[in-house]
């Protein structure tokens, strides 16, 4: 009998098997994340629909669908927004291009990007103007990579994702160089791609302070806390989400090798915790802590949780809220 079955049989009224749940801490919302949803909140509130977006303010289908109820559009292209109407720039950041666009089309702008993103694109412009070639480690076709692109002078950064692609890396040794981040990648990924580029270049020049951002790593961080100490470790998150998917590889390279991303509690499949003993749950940055709460309700229908919080660290840090001044 598969262990779904069982636990039908059983019904949620049976006795249920005890589960030792450990919640990862810090999990869920970065400043970042906060600032932009704060944004939006307070411009559908004060403004009411339609307010538009280009792209998804953040990496989350709950966080996209609540603000869709309330009257928000998300769009890829500003062609899909009339003329003079009110738009938010998401939190991963757009190209220049895209903020002259908005100007040509006199749409009422702000933008929520990230201010650690906003880092990055300011180290890359300054590394331009230097005349260094920019390597760029991140994800070609992540949103915030392409932001980032689109910030710099065409043709001075150039993107690689893998340790392979470092050692291949064409290396002109009468050009100087440095080296940015995407902010949402594998803490022990990216160190290792360093490492290479480091060895190659002579004189390579890094950031100030890291570009991979403290959210991204800490959660990293508890992550591998947990990894020592459960049988399975769920991550709630977003698939579009590129921290989240990090906690999961950054989990199963920790040693847990039944880790796995799930974006809501219904799409667990309860097979993955037969014979479980400690759970551990983390979220990624972009995800509401109304989903983990969902998580542990629909987990206590099958067993009885004895929930902990395994705690690293505590996050301070806080974000000058976004102006709406553009939008009046």
């Amino acid at each position: 009998m598969a262990f779904t079955d069982l636990l039908d049989d059983l019904g949620p009224d049976a006795g249920k098997p005890a589960v030792r749940v450990l919640l990862a801490e810090p999990r869920g919302f970065c400043a970042g994340v906060e600032r932009a949803i704060r944004a939006l909140d307070e411009a559908v509130t004060r403004y009411g629909p339609p307010i538009y977006v280009r792209h998804h303010i953040v990496h989350n289908p709950r966080v996209v669908s609540d603000f869709e109820a309330r009257g928000v559009i998300f769009v890829e292209d500003l062609d899909a927004i009339p003329q003079g109407a009110r738009v938010l720039f998401s939190a991963h950041g757009v190209p220049k291009a895209v903020q002259d666009e908005a100007a040509r089309r006199r749409l009422r702008a702000i933008d929520t990007t990230c201010p650690l993103v906003t880092k990055v694109h300011s180290e890359v412009r300054r590394h331009a103007a230097h005349g260094r070639v920019v390597i760029l480690i991140g994800h070609r076709n992540h949103v915030e990579v392409i932001g980032i692109l689109g910030n710099a002078p065409e043709g001075t950064v150039v993107v690689i994702e893998t340790k392979d692609e470092a050692e291949r890396l064409d290396i002109d040794p009468s050009r100087s160089y440095a080296y940015a981040t995407q902010t949402t990648l594998s803490a022990d990924q990216t160190a290792q791609i360093i490492g290479v580029l480091k060895r190659r270049i002579g004189h390579l020049v890094g950031p100030r302070r890291e570009d991979i951002c403290y959210a991204t790593t800490n959660r990293q961080a508890a992550v591998k806390a947990l990894a020592d100490r459960c049988d399975v470790i769920l991550v709630m998150g977003g698939r579009a989400s590129s921290n989240s998917q990090r906690l999961v590889e950054t989990a199963r390279d920790a040693g847990c090798a039944r880790a796995w991303l799930i974006e809501t509690a219904c799409e667990l499949d309860m097979s993955k915790l037969f014979g479980c003993r400690t759970l551990g749950i983390t979220s990624g940055a972009s995800t509401p802590d109304a989903l983990i709460d969902e998580l542990l309700a629909r987990l206590r229908n099958w067993f009885s949780l004895l929930p902990e919080t395994l705690t690293l660290n505590e996050e301070t840090l806080t974000f000058r809220p976004a102006s709406l001044a553009a939008l009046a």
